[in-house]
């Protein structure tokens, strides 16, 4: 029998599995097949392949099923829900006016485009690397290590970008108390100050929780999660004490273009729902709990948005909005007149970059676990402890990073680039789902992106106009990025890929199995 994989592997295609045998006599013949360039970077890793190897990292310990869909869905809100909302009213509602809520809805609505994709893909390939798996699935090597290092952007450099404004929450809190950080211990170094503190404590925080076990951390971050919904609760329900109604007219003093310009500003306040698909190995149903989970966190988010904006227009008329920083913030003072209204902000703020940080470096370091066992990065990404079940190693490796970027680094225009690599990750799902509707009809779906294919393309389009309205700085930014990206690729994943270690005799054999529609039988070792 030829040997599909280097290693045990078991092989899955429906509920049937194959075990390929170790090829261990002659490990020079699997680096004298390895395919060229072109060849390597359209290889695709088959889906059965993929599940498989799922639920495991290196060396086969198991990772823990724990989330249900609760777990899930506040994985996605806390990556979402973060302090954009209690500042970007004074950016937006100049843009629209009193119809903020309508580009909220709009946002909203071209997020849900590529969200139903994500749901669909997350229940039909439930394992931890998420838009990269799918890629990998889909359209070969090559895009899926472009796709995993937007990834590393989106999630390792923009949690960074996220902790670094911890410091200012941070001194607004010990302000009430008549204290205050000094800059040289609250900013990094080119922003005044040596080292950002609060930024520190808060990733080595989240890293911590996350050593110590996922179903831990997740049930902290649900907590989280819900007194931030409170806070801003809370907001809606004094704002709408001086509820007026004639502030909503006229309801459109920008015109259709104001309401637009608005929505494309608002959209990023979006970003995060994907977090939940990269707990597709710690769930304990995927196929059924991750497509509920990233749908009902899009409902959640787009309701607090709402209700959020359609309480501030309320509260005060929408030219008052113009050039107001931290408006949520001023109108509770200005309605209540208490100085303590400050504080229960601020204190939200840092609760609110905590469970951000948490989500999204927890999401970071299950990306790497998956592309550790395609050899895409070095194998300790992929080590799990057998002890918490969870990847410890990559885990301080990637939290120490982060830790040391958010306190020591400014990262200016490296941050803003971190939108084009989430809007290229969104735009290549929403291709893989049309892909695999046309490739593999068979497949089991447990979600169905409704109005195909209408849906899945208007969402990858969505995400190019986004793209393209980003400005030259950010696309030069992101492009050196990727420069970066392609020379590590070279480095490292183009000489340890697995997909490409197979011989083409042993690639066609495992990718026409993975193809049949007819189940697998189990092969003798």
């Amino acid at each position: 029998m030829p040997v599909l994989w280097r290693g045990n592997r078991n092989y899955l295609e429906g509920t049937s599995r194959v075990t390929v045998p170790v090829n261990t006599e002659n490990p020079a013949a699997v680096g004298a097949a390895r395919p060229s360039l072109g060849a390597q970077l359209l290889r695709r890793k088959p889906i059965g392949q993929m599940v498989s190897e799922s639920g495991s990292g290196e060396g086969g310990t198991p990772l823990v099923r724990s989330f249900g869909v609760l777990q899930l869905t506040m994985i996605s809100v806390g990556a979402t829900l973060g302090t954009g909302i209690l500042v970007i009213l004074g950016e937006s509602v100049p843009l629209a006016g009193p119809a903020i809520w309508i580009s909220f809805v709009i946002a909203g609505l071209a997020a849900l485009l590529s969200a139903v994709s994500y749901a669909e893909m997350a229940g039909l390939v439930p394992v931890a690397g998420s838009s990269y798996s799918y890629s990998y699935a889909t359209m070969g090597e090559g895009m899926a290590w472009i796709c995993g290092w937007c990834l590393v952007l989106e999630y390792a450099v923009s949690v960074a970008a996220v902790a670094v404004g911890a410091g200012q929450y941070v001194n607004e809190t010990l302000a009430a108390f008549g204290q205050v950080l000094p800059d040289a211990l609250s900013q990094p170094p080119g922003d005044g100050g040596m080292v950002n503190v609060p930024a520190v404590v808060i990733v080595v925080f989240a890293m911590i929780l996350l050593v110590r076990g996922a179903r831990e951390s997740a049930w902290i971050n649900t907590a989280i999660v819900i007194i931030k919904i409170g806070i801003l609760v809370f907001f809606c329900a004094v704002a709408f004490t001086a509820f007026n109604a004639g502030n909503f007219e006229p309801l459109l003093p920008m015109g259709a273009a104001g309401v637009s310009a608005a929505a494309s500003s608002v959209f990023f306040s979006y970003i995060g729902f994907d977090a939940a698909s990269t707990a597709g190995e710690e769930a304990r149903n995927p196929k059924r709990d991750l497509p509920r989970a990233i749908m009902l966190s899009m409902v959640i988010v787009t309701s607090i948005y709402v209700l959020v904006s359609v309480a501030a227009i309320g509260a005060r008329p929408w030219g008052w909005f113009d050039g107001t920083e931290a408006a949520l913030v001023q109108i509770l003072h200005e309605i209540t007149g208490q100085p303590w209204i400050a504080l229960v902000f601020s204190i939200g703020a840092v609760l609110a970059i905590a469970s951000i940080v948490l989500t999204v470096l927890y999401g970071q370091t299950r990306i790497l676990l998956s592309m550790s066992r395609d050899g895409m990065v070095p194998k300790i990404f992929g080590r799990v402890s057998r002890r918490t079940g969870t990847p410890v190693a990559g885990t301080l490796i990637i939290g120490t990073a982060v830790a040391l970027t958010a306190g020591l680094v400014p990262l200016g225009a490296l941050a803003d680039a971190t939108s084009i690599g989430t809007l290229f990750a969104f735009a290549l799902v929403n291709v893989a789902v049309i892909y695999l509707r046309r490739n593999r009809p068979d497949l089991e779906r447990s979600f169905r992106v409704p109005l195909y294919p209408i849906t899945p393309i208007l969402g990858a389009l969505m995400c190019a106009y986004l793209m393209l309205n980003l400005g030259a700085d950010t696309w030069i930014t992101f492009g050196i990025w990727m420069l970066v990206g392609i020379a590590v690729y070279f480095g490292y994943g183009r000489r340890n890929s697995k997909v490409a270690a197979l011989s083409e005799q042993d690639y066609r054999e495992l990718t026409t199995r993975a193809m049949s529609p007819e189940p697998v039988k189990a092969a003798n070792p």
